[in-house]
């Protein structure tokens, strides 16, 4: 259970000081605990977080088309990523859960940590306004660096790379097992992407070797994002 001293280390964290606390309690309570839970939060919240990373791609990103910003926002408002988030913040042993819950582990399950995170976000914009939420979701995302890669990275990877070089007409990238590791019902494949007109090239792993080959895509959709910046 939340006791009410864990809460000015949450508000210090989240860079927002509550002036109704109890909103603050209520997003960190799951249906399990109480009728008073966070699901009506977590629904405001979840519009909020995608206005206020909207705005941010659409600053960031304005020259991409809507199409690739509604993929990168979707990437970016995901569960596994919100969940992340949430656990940075130090959401998990706030919340507060059922018994049964709380024996089955729902402390740590990714779902009830993003809508608890996205209750919280519903939180702060009923306590402080909009002002306050889009503030608090640009600090949380302000490790992530918003740059088009992001929108490729929402794509097959070997697409991705497909498009970025046919779109700067540069030949199709050429991949080849470099190397095969493990027995043969374990395998694990590396694999080299090469873009010639670079001189780049980058590997991959996987259990397969599509898998590899994505894999060695990504990692050249990086380094060709990271090349132009420099």
């Amino acid at each position: 259970m939340t006791a009410p001293a864990d809460l000015p280390q949450l508000q210090a964290r989240l860079q927002h000081r509550f002036a109704d606390a109890a909103l603050l309690q209520r997003a960190l309570t799951h249906r399990s605990f109480s009728a008073d839970h966070n699901e009506r939060l977590e629904f405001l919240g979840d519009s909020v977080l995608n206005l206020a990373v909207a705005h941010m791609l659409y600053e960031a990103l304005g020259q991409l088309p809507e199409g690739d910003l509604s993929r990168v926002r979707a990437q970016l408002v995901r569960q596994d990523s919100l969940h992340r988030l949430a656990v940075d913040l130090g959401l998990s042993p706030l919340l507060r859960l059922g018994e049964g819950e709380l024996r089955s582990g729902g402390q740590r399950r990714p779902s009830i940590l993003a809508d608890a995170l996205e209750a919280v976000i519903g939180a702060v914009y009923l306590d402080g306004g909009h002002a306050a939420a889009d503030a608090l979701v640009r600090r949380l995302f302000d490790r992530i660096q918003i740059t088009p890669a992001l929108s490729a990275a929402s794509k097959d990877a070997k697409t991705a790379l497909q498009e970025w070089l046919q779109g700067r007409k540069m030949h199709l990238p050429r991949y080849e097992v470099v190397r095969v590791l493990g027995e043969a019902h374990r395998q694990t494949f590396e694999v080299a992407c090469q873009v010639g007109e670079r001189g780049m090239t980058q590997l991959g792993q996987g259990a397969s070797r599509r898998a590899a080959e994505q894999a060695a895509a990504a990692a050249m959709l990086q380094a060709l994002d990271s090349s132009m910046q420099t």
